[in-house]
């Protein structure tokens, strides 16, 4: 357990932040050098996956997506690039998004079957287990994504498309903020979440691989604090292995989500389109509000996620 307050600039609160905490402008030079690369990806296609940065001249895209990582891994943990010219881009979008991600991190398996880019949108479906809640219309917990598998992504990319009619507003917490209010105000709920969760897998696994997985929400590396938390999916791993989350178990998760709910610790707002949202997968949490879509079809809220990762291999398991 790491006994001692954090500090620093990933130390932070929601109500603290300025208003240009983890914002990047697009320049115009930046936009022109993303309106040509869709020309030229237009003119050249090549699958998505194939797709490298370093054969395509970038220089003021560069600069953007170098400050975005700095601030991603080494500021407040996240960066909000505002944004992508989405009409001048056409159906190029998604391939230029890829490239710009992977500028950050390289771009890994979302999914056990190999998909690399994922929609995030309504599909009518309830959450539970085989339905991830990114798939449901229904209010989320925080999180950090694919917290209950073996290999997280370090940092999470996602694309505004299209917003939803009402709703569907989004959070981000800090969890070293959380951390150093726990260890002031439960140390030993605190204590506890160093210690093992079972976590549903959420079908993502072959079908002999276990259906859930043990892990700690909190561990601490060489001084440095890291998460892997989604109180829905431990909610579901107990009752998968047939057995009870202990009692101080259910008290931490508690007293964790109680804190990153409280007013003052996230940072809350509301995605427009073409804007890209980068999140370090494992300092901070993020979560949406529920929301109420548009009854057509080609109206509803669509957010195109990346997941990033350098280390491991690219496919689910790394």
């Amino acid at each position: 357990m790491l006994d001692q307050t954090i500090t620093g600039p990933i130390a932070w609160r929601g109500e603290d932040l300025a208003d240009t905490a983890g914002r990047f402008a697009v320049s115009k030079a930046a936009e022109a050098e993303m309106i040509t690369l869709a020309a030229e990806l237009a003119a050249n296609p090549l699958a998505l996956e194939a797709l490298r940065p370093g054969d395509f001249d970038l220089p003021a895209c560069r600069i953007l997506m170098t400050a975005a990582k700095q601030e991603i891994e080494h500021g407040v943990g996240f960066a909000i690039i505002d944004r992508l010219p989405l009409e001048a881009l056409g159906e190029q979008v998604r391939k230029v998004y890829w490239v710009l991600a992977s500028m950050i991190r390289r771009p890994v398996a979302q999914k056990w079957d190999g998909t690399m880019i994922y929609d995030v949108t309504d599909t009518g479906l309830p959450p539970g287990n085989g339905v991830r809640p990114d798939k449901t219309n229904a209010e989320q917990n925080f999180h950090n994504d694919n917290s209950y598998n073996i290999c997280p992504p370090d940092v999470v990319g996602l694309l505004c498309m299209r917003t939803a009619m009402e709703g569907g507003v989004s959070h981000i917490v800090c969890f070293a903020s959380i951390h150093n209010q726990l260890r002031q105000q439960a140390p030993g709920l605190l204590a506890r979440l160093y210690e093992p969760f079972c976590f549903d897998r959420q079908r993502e696994h072959s079908s002999e691989d276990m259906k859930y997985l043990w892990h700690s929400c909190f561990e601490a590396p060489e001084g440095r604090l890291l998460a892997r938390m989604s109180r829905f999916q431990v909610k579901n791993g107990y009752p998968l292995a047939g057995i009870e989350i202990d009692p101080k178990g259910a008290d931490a998760l508690e007293a964790l989500e109680d804190a990153m709910r409280a007013p003052g610790p996230a940072l809350n707002f509301f995605f427009k389109p073409g804007q890209i949202q980068f999140v370090n997968n494992r300092l901070l949490g993020h979560r949406r509000t529920g929301f109420q879509d548009w009854p057509e079809a080609g109206r509803k809220r669509l957010l195109v996620r990346l997941w990033l990762r350098d280390w491991g291999r690219t496919s689910y398991n790394g």
